[in-house]
């Protein structure tokens, strides 16, 4: 309800609001320009991997195999529906923007004050402000009564600062050079929290001319990091397919010029390019990061781009917010200090018994606060005395507040005079900066250097440091200042945002790991340098924000190559680091929660969000978001990601490999004017062995024993490297020779063509077993080849047998597949070629072993 606003400003007047919100528009980040689905379907149809598995669904379709060409383009529509949903990410960012800086706002208007939607706030508009107010927009202060302000959404600063109207009328260019952060700046920013007092404000600035509308901007403009992981994947299928391509027409105009049959060169050819459509990269790749996503799941860490997990086992730097991120973004009590330097430090794990000596000191503190705390410190010693002292001595009635002396500019302390029951005399209790406390106990020289000693050490270790007093008053006239009271120094409390459980360990395993940690925090250097160091992070030297805003992009690149701690930094400076290390070629993970965090979560590498605390904001900037605020989870989510990249690796060796072998025998007969021994049934058959071997057996392979104490890969690494090419070559020629030598073996021999195709078919099979037990891991022994746990595996080898016995024993599909029968020694020739493979193999492996690990 309105009500008038009595010896102040009347505001702007009704038409002058409307008027300027036609000029400025509505309060809010501009919608940003929607492209319809159709192009982006053109876009994505213009990807190489893409318009690879439709060519390959085509050709499929064309040669009458309805299974694969639905199987293919329903992969290709997977794709395009996911890159829709992707395009569309920056718009929620916004949206959440949009909805965090639109609050309902208290507005002052023709002399009367309005509830009028956030949206609709103008710059001009005179706020009113009072605790528990989401500031509306970005505001020059008029007056002020003990304000307090959360500014940790755009600073990362987890204590509020304080507010002051401007004394006298400050110069324009001062005006023009604020910025969030800092205790007693005359200015409120918009999405920041009112915890403390009330006050009024002019508007300076709405949508996206305020500071959290510049990080909207900044979001808007920047692109999302491709993965690697993708574009080496696009690069590969493009070669592979290239080189089909190349032997299918060759092996076409081979037998067409040397047989004259060019219907069955054509034929042939198909048949060649088939074996060697290299569409599993692409199939793998999807089932890969799906399933990924799905186990990683499990342990309440959300992928919002998958093919991020596997960047994040590559990551070589892990940039963190403190605030939120490595704290718990709540103030604790975490050290008592009597007057006479008798201290008692409180563990936020194992709190220790409290003393009765200091009892006084913190009940007293909890009397200088608010009964109904707002602000975190006040909450936190609340919270102290309730949990940890005793509650007899409050027997026989409650307290009564009879006046409170707030903070002032030039005496930061303020005193709740209470009525205390079975007492005739009234108490005061003051707490506030401890200098200032000092000034009411006026305290002497001696007493000073004493409390400044004890400060120190306390704010050595990150602690925020109030000093504690109480007086007791006689008579029922009270002073009208806290300087009236006669007030006794009673000692000191530290409060802290204490570390979450498991830091420090996580911190470990990611040094383990070859992964820096670097914090990059709005706090002070003293905080940040002490909480780096309960973590365990390499504390050299600290860089200031102040020192990243003049130094230029070559200076800050060499600096952040050795400083582990940044300090009092900005929303831009944090992009500025995160695009530092990029062009030092580091793979940058950046973890945060708040607005301030979003713009550098976006340009990282990968982008880590936290899901309990974080914001909307920063949750649709990133990549990656921890449901449960767990530091923890990202070492599990780097784990993870190692293993899926190694894994993957194993499932391209295998692929290329086994295509060795098809390719061969597909081309041998169009050279040497042999029987033909691949048909399109036989491909198909081996299509149905090869694609659930590589997503589903390769997938579920556990994780290589050194996945968490080698370093990272390189960053220019290749996903398919030339030695892992060499090895899947090598392989695949050896399987191809040993079956080649069979069949022309088998043919010189006398034994009937549809014999030897059998033989050399079945050959080729096992031979494709004993390379998928070859590739199982890069370093484990001959005998865990066969028995490293993997459900998978067992029965897909078990559908293989089944598949095959019925394709050589029941009549009508050795018809199909047109094989003769076979002998038992005939069978145990094929069963010796896959275990002579093997076994040369896996003698070989440990030659190749340390080079194809990255």
């Amino acid at each position: 309800m309105s009500k008038e606003v009595s010896g102040g400003s009347a505001g702007l007047s009704e038409a002058e609001a409307r008027l300027r919100l036609q000029q400025d528009g509505y309060n809010e980040l501009p919608r940003p320009e929607r492209r319809t689905p159709l192009r982006i379907v053109l876009e994505v149809l213009r990807e190489p991997m893409l318009a690879l598995l439709l060519f390959g669904g085509l050709i499929y379709l064309l040669l009458g195999d309805l299974r694969e060409a639905l199987l293919l383009l329903a992969f290709g529509a997977i794709s395009v529906v996911i890159t829709i949903v992707q395009e569309t990410r920056t718009e929620r960012v916004l949206e959440a923007l949009r909805e965090l800086t639109s609050p309902r706002a208290l507005v002052v208007r023709d002399g009367e004050r309005q509830r009028i939607a956030g949206r609709d706030v103008v710059r001009g508009d005179l706020l009113v402000l009072a605790e528990g107010d989401r500031v509306p927009a970005d505001a020059l202060l008029v007056s002020t009564r003990d304000l307090a302000v959360d500014e940790s959404l755009l600073t990362g600063e987890s204590v509020p600062v304080r507010k002051q109207a401007p004394k006298m009328a400050a110069p324009e260019a001062a005006l023009a050079e604020h910025r969030p952060g800092g205790d007693d700046q005359p200015f409120v920013y918009s999405g920041s929290l009112v915890v403390r007092g009330e006050g009024l404000a002019e508007v300076e600035a709405t949508g996206p001319r305020s500071e959290i509308g510049k990080i909207g901007l900044s979001l808007h403009g920047l692109q999302t990091e491709r993965p690697r992981l993708q574009q080496q994947t696009a690069r590969l299928v493009r070669l592979c397919f290239l080189g089909g391509v190349a032997i299918s027409l060759a092996a076409v105009l081979l037998y067409g010029t040397l047989r004259g049959d060019w219907l069955q060169a054509l034929l042939g050819g198909i048949a060649i390019g088939m074996s060697m459509l290299p569409e599993e990269f692409a199939v793998v790749l999807t089932v890969f990061m799906a399933m990924g996503a799905w186990r990683i799941s499990k342990a309440r860490v959300l992928t919002r781009r998958a093919a991020a997990i596997e960047v994040l086992g590559s990551a070589t730097v892990l940039c963190t917010d403190k605030t939120g991120t490595l704290t718990q973004n709540r103030m604790s009590v975490a050290e008592l200090r009597l007057r006479d330097g008798t201290s008692l430090r409180i563990a936020s794990s194992q709190p220790a018994p409290v003393g009765a000596e200091f009892f006084e000191l913190a009940r007293c503190s909890v009397l200088a606060s608010s009964p109904e705390p707002f602000d975190p410190m006040e909450k936190a010693l609340h919270t102290f005395v309730q949990a940890n002292l005793p509650k007899a001595e409050e027997a026989g009635g409650v307290p009564t507040l009879i006046r409170s002396y707030g903070l002032r500019p030039e005496l930061l302390a303020m005193t709740q005079v209470w009525r205390l029951p079975r007492r005739q005399d009234i108490f005061a209790s003051a707490k506030g900066a401890p200098e200032a406390i000092a000034r009411l106990c006026k305290l002497d020289g001696a007493q000073q250097a004493a409390m400044r000693d004890s400060v120190a050490a306390m704010a050595k270790n990150g602690l925020r440091v109030l000093g504690v007093a109480a007086a007791t008053c006689d008579g029922e006239v009270l002073p009208t200042s806290q300087e009236g009271f006669s007030f006794r120094f009673l000692g000191l409390v530290g409060l802290a945002d204490p570390l979450r459980l498991g830091v420090p360990e996580a911190v470990g395993e990611c040094r383990s790991a070859g992964i820096r940690v670097v914090m990059i925090t709005g706090d002070y250097p003293a905080t940040a340098m002490a909480i780096a160091a309960q973590a365990g992070l390499d504390v050299n030297e600290v860089m200031t924000g102040e020192q990243i805003k003049l130094a230029d992009d070559s200076e800050l690149e060499a600096r952040v190559k050795n400083v582990n701690v940044f300090a009092r930094v900005l929303p831009e400076q944090k992009l500025r680091i995160v695009q530092a290390m990029k062009r030092n070629g580091e793979i940058v993970a950046m973890t945060g929660d708040g607005v301030n965090d979003a713009p550098s979560l976006k340009a990282a590498h990968i982008g880590i969000a936290m899901g309990g605390r974080g914001t909307d904001v920063a949750r649709e900037a990133s990549s990656i978001v921890l449901l449960d605020d767990d530091f923890g989870s990202i070492v599990a989510s780097i784990r993870l990601g190692r293993r899926i990249y190694d894994n993957l690796r194993k499932a391209m060796a295998f692929i290329f490999a086994v295509h060795v072998p098809i390719a061969g025998l597909a081309l041998l007969p169009l050279v040497f004017g042999l029987p033909l021994i691949l048909g399109p049934v036989h491909i198909a058959f081996l299509e149905l062995i090869i694609d659930p071997v590589c997503s589903l057996v390769f997938e579920a392979e556990r994780e290589e024993r050194d996945v968490m104490t080698r370093p990272p890969r390189r960053a220019d690494a290749e996903l398919f490297s030339w030695p892992l090419v060499g090895w899947s070559v090598l392989q695949g020629a050896m399987a191809f020779a040993l079956i080649a030598a069979i069949f022309v073996v088998a043919l010189r021999s006398g034994m009937p063509a549809d014999e030897a195709r059998a033989l050399a078919f079945i050959a080729l099979v096992v031979c494709v077993v004993a390379l998928v037990l070859v590739n199982r891991s890069f370093s484990a022994s001959f005998l865990s080849a066969f028995f490293r746990p993997n459900p998978a595996l067992l029965w897909i080898f078990l559908s293989i047998a089944l598949v095959l016995a019925t394709a050589l024993f029941w009549p009508p599909a050795s018809s199909l597949f047109r094989f003769g029968p076979l002998h038992l020694d005939d069978l145990m020739v094929t069963l010796g070629t896959g275990l002579l493979v093997l076994t040369v193999l896996e003698l070989l492996k440990p030659i190749w072993a340390r080079r194809l690990r990255f």
